[in-house]
This record gives C-alpha cells, sequence and structure tokens, in this order.
C-alpha cells in the first residue's frame, strides 16, 4: 500500500510474489509505503459532521462498530496551517452497535478552520478521519458582554466580548465602592470574538464590577457585569 499524504487514506498496489521478494507496479513518485493484509479498520464512522453556534464549533460523529477503541482526539488547524490537538474523547473498545460521539470547541475567533478525529486503538495504532467540509467562523451581528466564567472563581477567569465592527475597546474592573482596580483592555480591536484572561491573584475576595465601553464607527456601547471572587 501507499499513500502520498502522511495523513491521506492507503491505496493498494498491484503485487506479485518472486521468490523471496514482493514486486509492486505502478509506482511513480515517493510515498509512504506499508504491508497490510485485509483486516477490517479499527473504526468504521458512519457520520462526521459539524455544527456552529456562534463562535463554538460542536463536532457529532458516530461510528458503526469499533475494535479495541481507545479513544479519539480532536484536531484543528487553521486553513493551510498546520495542527493542533484541542480535545479527546475516550471511545468504547470493541462494539458491534453503533455509538454516537460529540465534542464542542468553544470562544473561536473568526476565521476558518479544518478538523479532524485521531481514532487510537489500544496498542497505539491510529488513523485519521477528516471532517469533509471546512469550518467558517464569521463576525458577530451585535456588541455582546458576556458573564465572565468559572463565576464564582479563584484566582483565574474568562470574559468574551463580541465586536461586530473594529473599534476602540476598554474593559475595566471596579471593587463594591466603585474603585477602578484593573484595566483588562485599552486598545484598538478588530471585529470577532474576543476572549480576556483575568488572573485576580492580587485581590482580595469579594464582589466586583466589570464594564465595557467601545467606540467604533461612530457607534458607542457600554455594558456592565458583575463577578465574585472567592479565595
Amino acid at each position: 500500500m501507499k499513500r502520498s499524504d502522511p495523513t491521506g487514506k492507503w491505496v493498494c498496489l498491484n503485487t506479485t510474489l518472486s521468490g523471496n521478494y514482493l514486486v509492486a507496479t505502478g509506482l511513480n513518485d515517493f510515498s509512504d509505503f506499508a504491508i497490510g493484509g485485509s483486516e477490517p479498520l479499527p473504526v468504521e464512522l458512519s457520520s462526521f459532521v459539524s455544527v456552529i453556534n456562534g463562535n463554538s464549533v460542536t463536532l457529532n460523529w458516530s461510528t458503526s462498530t469499533e475494535t479495541n477503541n481507545a479513544g479519539f482526539d480532536i484536531e484543528r488547524s487553521a486553513v493551510n496551517g498546520s495542527w493542533s490537538k484541542i480535545g479527546s474523547v475516550s471511545g468504547n473498545g470493541t462494539s458491534t452497535t453503533p455509538h454516537s460521539y460529540s465534542y464542542t470547541d468553544r470562544a473561536v475567533a473568526s476565521g476558518k478552520y479544518n478538523y479532524r478525529l485521531k481514532q487510537t486503538d489500544f496498542n497505539g495504532n491510529f488513523e485519521y478521519h477528516n471532517l469533509g467540509s471546512e469550518v467558517i467562523i464569521g463576525v458577530p451581528a451585535k456588541f455582546d458582554l458576556a458573564q465572565n466564567y468559572p463565576n464564582p472563581f479563584n484566582p483565574s477567569t474568562k470574559i468574551n466580548y463580541d465586536l461586530p465592527a473594529d473599534g476602540k475597546v476598554a474593559i475595566r474592573l471596579f471593587d463594591m465602592s466603585g474603585k477602578e482596580v484593573a484595566l483588562l483592555v485599552n486598545e484598538v480591536k478588530t471585529a470577532g470574538y474576543h476572549t480576556v484572561n483575568f488572573n485576580a491573584s492580587n485581590l482580595s475576595s469579594g464582589v466586583y464590577f466589570y464594564s465595557i465601553s467601545v467606540e467604533a464607527n461612530g457607534n458607542n456601547f457600554t455594558a456592565t457585569k458583575k463577578m465574585m471572587l472567592v479565595k
């Protein structure tokens, strides 16, 4: 068998046995080569689809049968970019009944992406299953400031905000008395989905307020939400 792409499918070659040699015909380029039998694939995938909700991508896939399946690594790449692992889901070992799986990739920046599954068996062998089409995360339709998560938190939390257009963004943190205790963002940001990672290790436990103000194309947007730090 041969494959010209390390992540591609194997293609069977025409071979003949000549003495102690296995002779393959039809070779015209450099490729990976392997010798294999007629054993079935460890996992037979019956479907693999994506669902986009804002800047979250949910991958759903189903198997018809599984043999020695340890699980799946979920990998993502920007179009024409390198692959990186973003999560994993355990498999069902050996099974002749259908199984369904799901994984959600959250807070994905605007852009175009490819996804694939790396299925691995308990012996360490693996194969790839590619999503059939690229995933496009567009820009949000309106300004928004999300509730921080986790909340309550200690000491780190994330704050998501949406920009339908480029704009000057300021995000400030206030204590219960109204005193500003931190400036989290103060710069021009491009349209899209954004996340602020906030570490409050230098603050004491209590209730705080975070506020966003945006100036974009003559439009102003402000919003304020409450967070709780518990140490």
